[in-house]
């Protein structure tokens, strides 16, 4: 008859295992809420967009950004001289450094000529750990510059 080897030995193994197993779930909840959190403010970010509410999507730019570059009472007439017409999520890929980055492509109308045009945009979303909170690196360029 074959011997049975005794339980106990396995007792410290399984402890271990359990508590990896636990690491490893909380690990996965912290992961889900932040991905949970990037979602909602992506979601944010382009319906302030979408809707015209640029000094609202100004909100969640990177507050280093907003220091370095802040923006003027001219900077935010500009926006309205545009309209939104569509804003579509085309790729979404991590970065370096806890940041996630977007590609977007937004459709616009020039409210002055009546001129319709896409553009494309990368978003880069920069988790901030202290605030936990996820912070976009600016605004869409809608005039590449000029």
């Amino acid at each position: 008859m074959p011997m049975i080897a005794s339980p106990v030995p396995m007792r410290p193994l399984a402890r271990f295992l359990m508590a990896l197993l636990l690491v490893s779930l909380a690990g996965v909840a912290f992961a889900g809420k932040k991905s949970s959190a990037l979602d909602r403010n992506q979601y944010a970010f382009s319906a302030a967009i979408r809707w015209g509410d640029f000094e609202g999507a100004w909100s969640m730019v990177d507050p280093k950004v907003r220091k370095e570059k802040p923006m003027t009472d001219a900077d935010f007439s500009r926006f309205e001289q545009i309209q939104v017409t569509g804003y579509r999520d085309l790729a979404s890929m991590p970065g370096p450094d806890d940041t996630v980055m977007r590609e977007i492509q937004i459709e616009v109308v020039n409210r002055n000529t009546l001129a319709q045009r896409k553009t494309r945009f990368t978003e880069v979303w920069r988790y901030d750990a202290e605030t936990k909170t996820w912070w976009i690196a600016g605004l869409p360029d809608f005039w590449q510059g000029k």
